[in-house]
């Protein structure tokens, strides 16, 4: 078996944002906050997260170039660019990447994502649905394949994207690889389907374990691994870290909630999406006493929390474990604080209860 590995997502809006997803992103500047964002990379390096996750969008930095910019300033940890292969072609996508790769030791990996709101998706000239967007990406996927596997010039022609005699002369730099990890994004069955036929992982919104199982079930199957995406709000007592929840809702307020509204409606197409605004809207608040949807309504469904103390929490990623996840992503709240606290308190936790389990061998980790 092997350990369980420890994502974080850098925040655009800056690392002592507790309240992301309360605000407007038509007023965030993803810029302004790069000495705090470098100092959260420097963090994570230091406390033994896998990697970090860099998102797109209209409101955020070009992920590539962040990557670069923060991979130069660690050593050891790798960076997750988010990608939507409706805005680049899978020829320089695989050009930019192996850059990358060759300049930070082959630290580097892809989210891959369809883009949940087609409005946006136009900003970049891109009129496909939902639907056809997942099927450029089986073709787009289908040609990066080819080109990181080097057999020759790549002729390909799909219903979406063609390309004739394509070629990379830059190889991918990485630790027994000849590509880098592929991260799909999305909770549904289109996601999945993605994932095992072109990808390293699945990457989910997260629930409870006894809903997320079933789901996972082809993915697991087909030898790929399974992700889940949390918000993190460990205190040094549960009460505390409730009561952090709480602070929470009071600062954002109704503005916060009428933010989600707005970006609920934008949002209806992501299956993921409109499945956690339901937990958030319509169900209890705990569905399991590690897992609060109160932030929902304010934060968005990346607000979905585990909540609790160190111990609380190592709890709740074993019994995710169980069912057969072995990665996570994490927003913390804050991120700058939150980070070395999971890496300090509850890292060491979980891997003396994998060890304890049977989940790793008696003499080390990962």
């Amino acid at each position: 078996m092997t350990a369980i590995r420890f994502h974080w997502s850098i925040p655009g809006s800056g690392v002592k944002d507790a309240l992301r997803g309360a605000v407007d992103r038509d007023h965030v500047n993803p810029v302004t906050d790069l000495d705090g964002q470098l100092e959260l990379c420097r963090r994570a390096d230091e406390g033994g997260i896998d990697s970090l996750l860099l998102p797109t969008g209209y409101q955020r930095a070009d992920p590539i170039a962040l990557a670069t910019y923060f991979g130069i300033a660690t050593e050891r940890v790798r960076y997750m660019v988010a990608v939507r292969p409706g805005t680049i072609s899978p020829t320089l996508l695989v050009t930019q990447v192996n850059t990358v790769a060759a300049v930070l030791g082959g630290r580097i990996s892809i989210n891959v994502v369809a883009g949940h709101n087609s409005e946006e998706m136009r900003y970049y000239g891109d009129f496909l649905s939902h639907d056809d967007r997942f099927r450029r990406s089986d073709e787009f996927w289908t040609i990066c394949h080819a080109l990181w596997r080097a057999e020759g010039p790549v002729d390909f022609t799909g219903k979406i994207l063609r390309v004739e005699g394509a070629r990379v002369n830059t190889p991918f730099t990485g630790e027994s690889r000849n590509r880098p990890e592929l991260y799909f994004g999305g909770s549904s069955e289109l996601a999945a389907g993605m994932a095992v036929k072109h990808g390293d992982c699945l990457l989910r919104l997260g629930d409870t374990p006894a809903r997320i199982a079933p789901g996972l079930a082809g993915v697991l199957g087909a030898g790929k691994e399974a992700g889940l995406l949390f918000s993190m709000l460990v205190r040094p007592t549960r009460q505390e870290a409730i009561e952090a929840g709480h602070a929470l809702i009071e600062q954002a307020g109704e503005s916060g909630r009428a933010v989600q509204d707005k970006f609920r409606k934008q949002s209806a197409e992501s299956v993921g999406f409109a499945s956690t605004y339901s937990l958030g809207y319509n169900q209890a608040e705990w569905p399991e006493p590690f897992l609060w949807t109160g932030l929902i309504p304010f934060m968005g469904p990346l607000a979905l929390a585990l909540v609790g103390s160190p111990d609380d929490i190592t709890d709740a990623l074993l019994a995710y474990r169980r069912i057969g996840v072995t990665q996570f992503l994490f927003h913390g709240r804050p991120d700058l604080e939150t980070l070395p606290y999971f890496c300090q308190e509850v890292l060491p936790r979980v891997r003396a209860r994998e060890r304890q389990e049977g989940m790793l061998p008696a003499a080390g980790t990962r």
